[in-house]
């Protein structure tokens, strides 16, 4: 049995722990994985050699990187049982997010608000393919990536162009209130999402949930839409929420990217 541990730099939540498990899913040489999300290190038990499992890691462009790779004596893994129980907790809240942010955006023109409930739609997509896929064949997986990304994309191509309306047109100042209000609320579903999943780790690592939160880009951007509807009413504009927004597209389109190369 070796043991290889990689540097993964922009593994900064579990939705880029699922990505990488859907990615390295049907090699069989795998024996376990051990993600350590704070510290973005992540220990692959195989046998024989590494290339394959390197190659599909930098073919996520995550910023993996090999560290070591080193015999070892471990052979009992114990897997979590709760894992789906737990996946499918985290799929409901990112959803329902992606629900109430998409209609009170609409209701309060606030692209922020819209950009950020596709980016909890992204995140709905990544645990939903592993739980729906679960027991299926890596063919089906890549099909159901293929939909979900190109459909990502579809939405994202959507909000830039209602962006662009707004940013020459005469739109009504978005409501910022709502803005701050579901954004907080945002922000604790999130920071909910990543204690339940939590759970499952090691109470060893409890002491690293709070600077895994802070670190997470989806708090990083809730702040930016609770910033931006504080700008909104400091400023009498509308500018600060569709850069806002703009922003929070960009990275949905790259999260869909990401979602793609699974289906290669």
């Amino acid at each position: 049995m070796n043991k290889t541990i990689f540097e993964i730099t922009k593994m900064d939540c579990p939705s880029e722990e699922n990505l990488i498990r859907m990615k390295l899913d049907g090699i069989s040489s795998i024996v376990n994985l051990d993600f350590d999300i704070p510290n973005r290190k992540l220990t692959v038990f195989h046998s024989g050699e590494t290339d394959q499992i390197e190659k599909s890691v930098l073919e996520l462009n995550l910023g993996g990187k090999k560290i070591s790779t080193e015999q070892t004596e471990q052979t009992d893994f114990k897997e979590d049982a709760n894992q789906k129980k737990l996946l499918w907790s985290v799929l409901a809240i990112n959803f329902a997010f992606f629900l109430i942010e998409m209609a009170t955006g609409i209701i309060s023109k606030s692209m922020g608000l819209v950009a950020d409930s596709l980016d909890m739609l992204a995140d709905s997509f990544v645990y939903g393919i592993s739980l729906f896929a679960i027991g299926g064949t890596l063919t089906r997986k890549k099909r159901i990536a293929k939909l979900a990304g190109y459909f990502q994309i579809i939405l994202a191509v959507i909000g830039f162009i209602e962006v662009l309306r707004r940013f020459f047109g005469t739109e009504k100042l978005p409501d910022f209130s709502t803005m701050i209000i579901v954004s907080i609320f945002a922000l604790i579903a999130n920071g909910i999402c990543l204690y339940i999943l939590q759970k499952s780790k090691s109470k060893e690592e409890a002491h690293m949930k709070a600077s895994m939160i802070f670190t997470s880009n989806d708090v990083i951007i809730n702040f930016g839409v609770i910033v931006a509807g504080l700008l909104v009413n400091w400023l009498s504009s509308s500018k600060p929420d569709l850069i806002i927004g703009t922003i929070v597209f960009i990275l949905v389109i790259q999260g869909a990217f990401r979602i793609l190369k699974l289906s290669k």
